[in-house]
């Protein structure tokens, strides 16, 4: 039986280059964004790539707990068992606390922590019940060392931070493993305008890659934390 990984914020990015990476690698692959035509389009094109395989391209605002929810239903009823969890979708907004737009803690927090709560809520019973999972939580740099400008970014990125390691000491007993990642900038569309050679930033592909080979070890070890920063430091 193949390998299933779920992946949210699959449109772009990191997601993106997830959601290829583990197609290539023979795994089922369930993710979910927001534009429906481009999710469709995109199911489309993997199907057509990989045809002993199956795929979900389902569209869902991560804001909304029912939608997520919804998201999950679908594929438990695709799958019979979720072997990766990727929760991925995340936004950033600058600003600083004291005086950034009214509500912005709010939303990247729906954004960056609530949508990983109930997705992986949604999907640990499934793991639970075949004694086996793996959950990677996108968190930043952001999510270590706050930095100007990012207040609100940066207090998500701690709060997914620490979500994920309660879950690492619940889980652990379950048989699912659960790792941090902290990735430095990686060259995504929202740096395309920034005037920075791609060379200055982690290639997403690459990072896709290395959480694929996390995804791959036995069940007898796990990476906790991964720092990964573009070889000359954080821009």
């Amino acid at each position: 039986m193949r390998s299933v990984v779920v992946i949210s914020g699959g449109s772009r990015g990191i997601g993106k280059a997830c959601v290829e990476v583990f197609a290539e690698a023979g795994y089922d692959v369930a993710f979910c964004a927001r534009n429906a035509e481009q999710l469709s389009a995109r199911q489309a094109l993997l199907e057509q790539r990989y045809p002993a395989q199956r795929f979900l391209g389902m569209a869902a605002d991560v804001r909304s707990a029912n939608e997520i929810r919804a998201f999950a239903a679908a594929v438990e009823q695709k799958w019979e068992k979720v072997d990766v969890l990727i929760n991925n979708a995340g936004a950033f907004l600058p600003g600083s606390v004291h005086d950034e737009a009214e509500g912005q803690l709010m939303e990247l927090l729906e954004l960056n922590l609530m949508s990983a709560y109930h997705l992986s809520r949604a999907l640990i019973p499934r793991m639970k019940k075949t004694g086996a999972g793996y959950i990677i939580n996108m968190s930043s740099v952001a999510g270590m060392q706050a930095y100007p400008a990012g207040g609100s970014y940066s207090i998500s990125k701690f709060a997914l931070s620490g979500f994920s390691k309660a879950l690492r000491l619940e889980l652990m007993s379950f048989g699912i493993r659960v790792t941090t990642v902290y990735p430095g900038a990686t060259y995504t569309d929202s740096w395309s305008g920034a005037g920075l050679p791609e060379s200055r930033f982690i290639p997403a592909e690459e990072l896709a890659r290395v959480l694929l080979s996390f995804s791959e070890l036995s069940a007898a070890s796990v990476p906790e934390d991964l720092l990964i920063r573009p070889l000359l430091g954080d821009i």
